[in-house]
């Protein structure tokens, strides 16, 4: 264990703190440690002290430079050894990379709470009385890349996801100095023990069958086993790769969503009744409970001509929004609908409005992943601080 020694006057250690505040003490403390840490350093590896004359010797010393470290204290200002041959350096920034690990974490946590870079740039600069780049913000998140990709590829092989939920939400990115809407498509399962997982994402064009299809064999690929269900809204090309990709699947059209189309095409007003009749169709645990109440909304209404277009889309629709009653019935409430992937998907538009334009396809991905991340619970804090640690620079 590497053991500091120092010569220290008390009466003006005594003098000092008398007449500063408690920020300059523990900044000047903090600089001595340093500074006698990386001598101690510099002797170790020249295998020879100050004025010492050693055959073992590998190099001499050559002074001292001075160089800024940011810490969440402040910028502090330190005298770093330097050997003639100059092939010493020292530890101290292998670990803090010129900014303490703790204000690395502080401004990473910022970035993927939806603050954005120029507000980080200025928060910084409050805490710690020194301003860092945009840029440099920028680039301290590049950091979360290797933790987001090595999560988003991870092996889907050790559970078994019976229902999965499937939708997309849309970002604005800049390619080829255009802003161009994309993609961001999402995929979540439930297993047998009621959990919710991410269990992919990816960013890519408007959505399409070719899309889907392609992102459904990737899940494959990484180990997913076909599902029972999916559930998902009504976008034709979703379904289309629904079906050739997982054989034997059955999709769950969004009841929510259902009955919101079926609603908006009923008078704006004296329909409560309606409304709650067409309700009590999705309020059953049994296919033939639904179809009984779909029935008679049907005989009831069939007269009136404003309640017939939204007839119309009931009678349509309805064989694919009744499937997650063949499931047993601990499920169904949880697989009737996609409103867990909505509430997901809502998070991260709040966070992506604060971006509003993302500079290419990867910093969405890096943004949306460590969301993703952070929803679910992960030591991302923990991976975070282990990555920029090994490759801050």
């Amino acid at each position: 264990m590497t053991q500091l020694q120092f010569n220290l006057d008390m009466d003006v250690l005594k003098e000092s703190i008398m007449n500063s505040n408690l920020e300059l003490i523990v900044k000047s403390t903090l600089v001595l440690v340093l500074n006698e840490y990386m001598e101690k350093e510099r002797d170790d590896y020249l295998n020879a002290a100050a004025y010492e004359r050693s055959l073992d010797r590998r190099d001499y010393r050559n002074g001292y430079y001075e160089r800024e470290l940011i810490m969440s204290i402040g910028k502090l200002r330190i005298k770093v050894p330097r050997t003639r041959g100059g092939e010493f350096s020292p530890s101290i920034f292998e670990k803090f990379s010129r900014v303490d690990q703790t204000l690395i974490l502080s401004m990473l946590e910022m970035v993927i709470n939806g603050v954005s870079t120029r507000k980080v740039k200025n928060i910084v600069k409050q805490l710690c009385g020194q301003s860092v780049s945009k840029s440099f913000v920028s680039s301290l998140t590049e950091k979360l890349d290797p933790v987001v990709k090595a999560w988003a590829n991870r092996p889907l092989n050790v559970e078994y996801y019976p229902y999965l939920y499937a939708d997309a939400t849309y970002i604005k990115v800049r390619e080829n100095n255009k802003v161009i809407s994309k993609a961001a498509y999402l995929i979540t399962g439930m297993g047998e023990d009621k959990k919710r997982k991410v269990l992919g994402f990816k960013i890519d064009h408007v959505e399409s069958f070719q899309a889907w299809q392609e992102f459904f064999q990737d899940l494959k690929s990484r180990g997913l086993q076909s599902p029972k269900l999916v559930i998902s809204d009504a976008h034709a090309g979703l379904k289309k790769a629904i079906e050739r990709v997982f054989i034997g699947t059955a999709w769950q059209r969004c009841t929510v969503h259902f009955k919101r189309n079926i609603v908006n095409a009923l008078p704006k007003t004296g329909s409560r009744q309606i409304i709650s009749d067409l309700r009590k169709i999705y309020q059953v645990v049994s296919v033939e409970e639904s179809r009984k109440y779909r029935d008679k909304f049907i005989e009831l209404y069939a007269e009136n001509k404003k309640v017939r277009k939204a007839i119309e889309i009931l009678e349509e629709g309805y064989e694919d929004t009744i499937q997650f009653l063949n499931e047993p019935e601990k499920y169904q409430i949880h697989i009737l609908s996609n409103n867990s992937l909505e509430r997901l998907n809502q998070e991260i538009r709040k966070r992506v409005s604060v971006i509003r334009i993302f500079p290419n396809n990867q910093s969405a991905f890096r943004l949306i992943g460590a969301l993703l991340m952070e929803n679910e619970n992960l030591e991302l804090n923990k991976k975070v601080y282990l990555t920029a640690e090994r490759n801050f620079a």
